[in-house]
């Protein structure tokens, strides 16, 4: 659906040029939910800028759909209304004297993309109902909740195109709760429609939460691109499981094929990659396991030093051989002394080049 080759992207500033996107591949297949993650200022947004035809590239070429919409060779420049996509800004960008259904109305009777009259109430009501918002249909846009307002561009945009849509950190000015509820919508819309969705996002949480796939970009380069899944259990690089979730790191130097000695004792681990002697070892809290019954590969001994109980689960710091290890479980048992056994298993264990 949307095919990125070679894309450059510089801004000059007062002290000199920044690369915002450095020679980027992407492929985006037809209706997947792909979500372009990254810490600010690490090119997402120019990147989703760049497809909408909103920033003009400096090299490289865009196509959607199979049609090149910006190319230097040979030279192509499609504008961004004549792209076929639907979008969706952090800010709400409602109209404040039109109503709920006017503001949708608009760009399909007024817009570049503009359709027959006649059908523009039809696409109005679907796109309402999709989003739930059929009874505020002649309510002022700007009497609606910052949720329902947000729903209100997001009808706007499928209206405008259903099949295709890039939405740019659209939850960023809702709370936690309204964000958890309107990402769910976002989700079920996009399968229920079939559409293709670029979703740009600095928060890890959201974007492991929507995803088909993930692409984590940092100062203008890919880092990962994958499924949820891979990426949080099997990182390419240090950074990626940090940006990804905690990690317990620990120095570990290489004793023999699948065994490394590390600050909390020699550990097993499952990875054939040559990393050098020095290495880098990692795992989430949550396979810092309570061991049960006999001591086995990977099991160590530790003291609880503080927890905290969050509902569902436990938190936990550990100490073993003087190292600070942080866990998570969903119960936590006691002992008279506060110690403890704890075990990793080798599969959970990441390993990188130190």
């Amino acid at each position: 659906m949307i095919s990125i080759r070679r894309l450059q992207k510089r801004f000059t500033v007062s002290d000199g040029v920044v690369a915002a996107i450095q020679s980027l591949d992407l492929e985006i297949a037809e209706g997947e939910l792909f979500v372009i993650v990254g810490a600010s200022g690490s090119g997402k947004t120019t990147l989703l800028r760049c497809i909408a035809g909103l920033e003009v590239p400096d090299g490289g070429a865009i196509a959607i759909g199979g049609k090149t919409v910006s190319s230097d060779q040979p030279p192509v420049w499609i504008p961004p209304q004549q792209r076929g996509l639907g979008m969706v800004f952090q800010s709400y960008a409602v109209w404040p004297h039109l109503t709920v259904s006017e503001n949708i109305a608009l760009p399909l009777a007024e817009g570049a993309q503009r359709i027959p009259k006649s059908e523009v109430a039809s696409r109005v009501k679907e796109a309402l109902r999709l989003v739930q918002l059929e009874e505020q249909a002649d309510r002022p846009a700007t009497l609606l909740s910052g949720g329902q307002q947000q729903r209100v561009a997001l009808a706007r945009a499928i209206a405008v195109s259903s099949k295709l849509l890039l939405m740019d950190e659209p939850l960023s000015n809702l709370d936690a709760r309204l964000r958890e509820d309107v990402r769910g919508r976002i989700r079920d819309l996009a399968k229920q429609l079939h559409s293709t969705v670029l979703y740009v996002t600095h928060d890890q949480i959201e974007a492991m939460a929507i995803a088909d796939k993930i692409a984590l970009m940092q100062a203008g380069e890919l880092l990962q691109v994958g499924t949820p899944a891979e990426i949080y259990h099997k990182p390419k690089s240090a950074d990626v499981a940090d940006f990804f979730g905690s990690v317990n790191w620990l120095d570990g130097e290489i004793l023999e094929r699948g065994m490394v000695a590390s600050p909390i004792g020699k550990l097993r681990i499952e990875t054939s990659s040559v990393y050098g002697k020095q290495i880098k070892l990692g795992f989430r809290p949550e396979s810092l396991l309570i061991a049960n019954g006999a001591a086995t590969d990977n099991t160590f001994v530790g003291k609880i030093t503080s927890s905290t109980f969050l509902g569902d689960q436990f938190t936990f710091n550990a100490e073993v051989n003087g190292q600070l290890l942080w866990g998570k479980n969903r119960s936590l048992p006691q002992s008279n002394d506060g110690v403890l056994r704890f075990r990793v298993e080798p599969a959970d264990i990441m390993v990188f080049a130190r």
